[in-house]
């Protein structure tokens, strides 16, 4: 979910990033010289005589879009909340001179020629935040409290029951429970297989059946063979390279530091230290779903799933 972006992540970037420079310009120019770019639109003159301070104005509305786009741009992934506020005001912007048109307060010709520049940035960053949306390539922590807390309970259930237990706890227990679970998905430097195999490892060592059926869903779907991970379920990963992030990953949850630092070594010297570090970050974070149902007495045993 969280791992280096692809082809679609890099338009999805493009995009925002040209609907950010449009609106930090036109903001720019409407801010230093109102008067000329009142003058070089037609559309606009029609609404009435030039008023510099009220163009300044609507151009620091439009910069502030730009800026809250162009840092969502970096990394729609974990910003899209950003897009969306920064739309926000193009958006509304936009669907005044829809109501305008309907009412017949401006010219139907004149809405046309708009359009591009009014209507089209804002349904551009709502695109590019559905491209993301669709494909599951989002962080939860934009999402409302409430609406977070339902669709979490609607996607696992009673896999996950303590999403209730935060809800009332208080202190935004939920928000910041929400940017623990972008931390255990993270990934940049490390293949994915093995994040899900230390993921995997981990899991399997804190005896939490539903824990391992979720870590292994997310597997599926990062395409990892099911066999693969069959494997893996059963104890028995079926390569060197699967064993050595499995075997990191049970060794960092059961505690065992001479193992953990041993695998680590090796890890880092075959990879890199920044692969041992997701690595330990896959693995570290693993625990924490396991015992957060232990301390809220829903703990279960581990029941390994069988790969379709």
């Amino acid at each position: 979910m969280y791992g280096k972006p692809d082809v679609l992540d890099r338009v999805v970037q493009a995009i925002l990033a040209t609907i950010a420079i449009f609106a930090l310009l036109n903001g720019m120019v409407m801010l230093i010289a109102p008067a000329g770019w009142y003058a070089a639109l037609d559309t606009v003159q029609a609404t009435g005589p030039s008023n510099a301070h009220f163009i300044a104005d609507i151009g620091l509305a439009y910069m502030v879009s730009g800026l809250l786009i162009l840092f969502a741009s970096a990394n729609p992934a974990l910003r899209w909340g950003s897009a969306l506020a920064g739309a926000l005001w193009l958006g509304g912007h936009g669907l005044l001179h829809v109501h305008e048109a309907l009412t017949g307060v401006s010219d139907h010709s004149d809405f046309w020629q708009d359009v591009p520049g009014v209507l089209g940035p804002p349904l551009l960053v709502l695109g590019a935040v559905a491209i993301q949306l669709g494909r599951q390539r989002i962080s939860p922590v934009p999402i409302p409290k409430r609406a977070f807390v339902k669709l979490m309970q609607r996607m696992v259930g009673d896999a996950e029951p303590y999403f209730g237990d935060f809800s009332k706890a208080g202190g935004f227990a939920v928000e910041k429970f929400q940017h623990a679970m972008v931390l255990s998905g993270h990934y940049y430097q490390a293949p994915k297989d093995l994040i899900h195999m230390a993921r995997l490892g981990s899991a399997r060592a804190e005896d939490c059946g539903p824990c391992v059926e979720i870590v292994r869903e997310f597997a599926l779907a990062d395409r990892l063979d099911p066999d693969r991970l069959q494997h893996a379920l059963m104890g028995k990963p079926d390569s060197e390279t699967d064993a050595l992030a499995y075997d990191f990953g049970s060794a960092v949850a059961n505690g065992d530091v001479m193992q953990a630092t041993e695998l680590g070594d090796r890890i880092e010297a075959q990879y890199g230290r920044a692969v041992r570090t997701e690595l330990t970050l896959a693995a570290a974070s693993g625990r924490l779903y396991p015992a957060v149902k232990r301390g809220l007495g829903y703990a279960s045993a581990c029941t390994i799933p069988r790969a379709a």
